[in-house]
């Protein structure tokens, strides 16, 4: 067993695991640890405890302290410095003519190295950039190239149902999204209506896909014969949020009537599609090998109807 804290950082919702090194760590508390990008600020979010070796990626990085006050201005000092490095940064692109687009500025906590964060179409050589930004700053360089996604993530913003995005606001990490979910959900595949501000599909249409999927297994498919109150009918629509079922049902003239119905209210069998059959490939150069007649050759027979009477035919012998 390990000892871990878990620590948030300002720009992730993600929670990564620290060795308390003895330090008494309570919750809400802001800590200076250890990171792969020197030392950074983070906020405690897991009181210490205990977990697995397996799952912790050992050796662990240590909190070095809790925060002091003059940490708290050198962590002040470095936003001011972001905004002015990022107003450079835009300018240094347009000098360089470069096709890229400036997202943010992060500075390592004691200055020494300075992160940019761009978007790009494709592949930036950005190599005169770097060089010309570390004679600028003074301190090691790095430009990062990010997607539309993380750039949401980073800016935030509003999104359509009127609340700060998700990937800002507490999504950890982003998860697959597909098509198929928003047609499954019986949503409008508008481009307009069922993007982000990222241009790509909302995450939020990941949050009611497991709900759609176990209700597509207890209602009715289209064109499944169901029996209603009312009679014999056939499914035509489901509506998953409300759990009922558009059915078409017969009336006692003949003529149909569309009426809703309650998921308990229908008896139906359900029944597993069947899986289309391949088609068997037709034989290629049939007969090639009887060219001419063989002497193990048997003769074929045929039936043909003409006017009700079956006729066989017999083939001549060679």
């Amino acid at each position: 067993m390990t000892t871990v804290v878990g620590v948030k950082f300002k720009k992730t919702n993600k929670i990564y695991y620290f060795g308390p090194n003895g330090i008494d760590c309570r919750l809400g508390d802001s800590v200076v640890v250890e990171t792969a990008r020197g030392q950074e600020i983070g906020e405690v979010v897991m009181a210490p405890m205990e977990v697995e070796d397996t799952s912790v990626v050992l050796p662990l990085k240590n909190v070095v302290r809790k925060v002091s006050a003059q940490d708290l201005q050198q962590a002040v000092r470095n936003k001011e410095q972001e905004g002015d490095a990022f107003r450079i940064f835009e300018k240094k692109i347009q000098e360089h003519n470069l096709v890229m687009k400036p997202v943010d500025v992060e500075y390592a906590f004691d200055g020494s190295k300075i992160t940019f964060f761009f978007t790009a179409d494709g592949r930036v050589d950005f190599r005169e950039l770097v060089k010309d930004l570390a004679h600028h700053f003074r301190a090691r360089i790095e430009l990062r190239q990010i997607g539309v996604r993380d750039e949401a993530k980073m800016l935030g913003g509003i999104g359509k149902c009127g609340c700060p995005i998700c990937c800002k606001q507490f999504l950890p990490e982003f998860t697959p999204v597909s098509i198929k979910m928003a047609k499954e959900q019986n949503i409008s595949l508008n481009p307009s209506k069922i993007s982000g501000l990222c241009g790509r599909l909302m995450c939020c249409l990941n949050y009611e896909q497991p709900y759609y999927e176990e209700m597509r297994k207890k209602m009715p498919r289209p064109g499944t014969h169901v029996q209603t109150p009312d009679g014999h009918g056939v499914a035509t629509e489901n509506n998953a949020i409300s759990a009922r079922v558009r059915v078409k049902v017969e009336r006692e003239d003949g003529s149909f009537e569309l009426k809703d119905y309650a998921l308990e209210d229908l008896t139906f069998e359900r029944t597993k599609p069947q899986p289309k059959k391949a088609e068997k490939p037709a034989a290629k150069d049939a007969g090639k090998n009887n060219k001419g007649g063989s002497k193990h050759h048997k003769p074929k027979h045929d039936a043909t109807q003409k006017n009700g009477k079956t006729t066989k035919i017999e083939e001549n012998k060679s």
